[in-house]
């Protein structure tokens, strides 16, 4: 692969990717709004946003396993479809109800573009290539939780909440045509899985015996809970408790998102002398720190609105030292079903991180309970890494395996 195929690579699946975190960020400004229009609770629509990681996990299950029998392109087409669909409905949506109904479906039309992206990566690369190029695929990807918010809260300047959907659906209809005529088949039909059901009954049945396997996705899935909390809290908490407006919250919301994304180009520097895993628990180590200032700042007061975010962007970076590896060493593992590994660790990820977002809710939207999960989602991420992922097993993987897959 030539690096103007691979830039092109990583540009198209970037733009797959990023309708995932467009799709849960972008209306984020529009939360206290839409409480307000909707006539419900802060917590209620809370739930919407639960409502779409439900989907995106419970769309990863179904679809990474039908992605490895029928190929890539199919699943990935038909996902944006119901995205597009589920968008434009959400426009019309009369009552709390029927959005977080929507946003469910959004969640399963948009878990296609992220299990079949991860998984054309595993199909083309493996080990530390697998890193890097989940790396610079993160730097594209994470232009859309920067600019989600900034783009939400510049619609809202001349629209309600509902523009935000349609917008949304115009470019779900976009990223359709992209993938239609820019991203080329990467399972030949040789490598595709057989037998059914059973066979993807079995292929989740050797992912859960393989204890570093599973160790590494709730590692995964935990960072992803810190990450979520702050989604999911940081709307209520700096636009109520600290009294920043839509576009003021945005270019927060935007600054956080610069520190996730450095750290992942770091990461590609840092893969040049240390393993995936040495960065890894290195990342968890800083996290949980960060975490722990977080609450206490959160709790204090101490040093204002400056010390809160600067703990939490400390927090966000380290999440993005830990997102490109753990994925790293967890898909590396499983080449034979990649689509069904990539399935059940987008399916953890997403599923951990909709529990985390109404938890963060659960005893008020201010900013000791989002401060706890957080801090408690990187400190469990550390346990689980140390205590449940053998190191033996991860010695095993080679790193610097990049095998094409066509």
């Amino acid at each position: 692969m030539t690096n103007r195929q691979r830039t092109q690579l990583v540009l198209v699946l970037g733009a797959l990717i990023a309708i995932g975190p467009l799709t849960i960020d972008m209306y984020l400004p529009a939360l206290p709004a839409i409480t307000a229009g909707l006539r419900t609770t802060e917590t209620a629509v809370q739930l919407t946003l639960t409502g779409t990681l439900i989907g995106l996990a419970l769309g990863q299950l179904l679809i990474g396993p039908l992605s490895d029998v029928v190929g890539r392109r199919l699943p990935l087409l038909a996902g944006l479809a119901a995205h597009v669909v589920a968008s434009v409905l959400c426009v019309f949506a009369p009552n709390i109800a029927v959005l977080g109904t929507l946003r469910v479906l959004q969640g399963l039309g948009v878990a296609a573009a992220t299990v079949v992206a991860t998984a054309v990566v595993r199909d083309l690369f493996s080990g530390a290539s697998f890193a890097r190029i989940f790396s610079r695929l993160m730097l594209v990807m994470g232009l859309a939780p920067i600019l989600a918010p900034t783009l939400g809260s510049a619609l809202l300047s001349w629209t309600d909440w509902r523009g935000v959907f349609a917008a949304l659906a115009v470019l779900g209809a976009l990223l359709i045509v992209v993938a239609a005529f820019r991203l080329p088949e990467t399972l030949p039909v040789t490598r595709r899985r057989h037998g059914g059901v059973g066979a993807t009954v079995r292929d989740y049945r050797g992912l859960l015996n393989d204890r570093a396997f599973v160790g590494l996705v709730l590692v995964a899935g935990l960072a992803m809970a810190a990450l979520f909390a702050y989604v999911s809290g940081s709307s209520f908490v700096l636009q109520r408790e600290y009294g920043l407006d839509e576009q003021q919250f945005g270019l927060a919301f935007g600054a956080g998102a610069v520190g996730l994304i450095g750290a992942t180009q770091f990461n590609v520097r840092l893969l040049r002398r240390y393993t995936p895993q040495q960065i890894l628990v290195g990342a968890l180590i800083a996290g949980t720190a960060a975490g722990l200032l977080l609450i206490v700042f959160a709790a204090t007061g101490f040093g204002g609105l400056g010390t809160l975010l600067a703990s939490l962007w400390l927090v966000l970076a380290a999440a993005g030292l830990a997102l490109p590896n753990a994925p790293a060493l967890a898909m590396s593992r499983h080449s034979e079903a990649a689509g069904t590994a990539a399935a059940l660790l987008g399916a953890v990820q997403f599923g951990v991180g909709a529990v985390s977002a109404p938890l963060a809710g659960l005893f008020g939207t201010g900013s000791v309970s989002m401060a706890i999960v957080i801090a408690g989602g990187m400190a469990a991420a550390l346990v689980v890494m140390l205590l449940v992922v053998p190191r033996a097993s991860l010695g095993a993987v080679d790193p610097d395996l990049a095998v094409a897959g066509h």
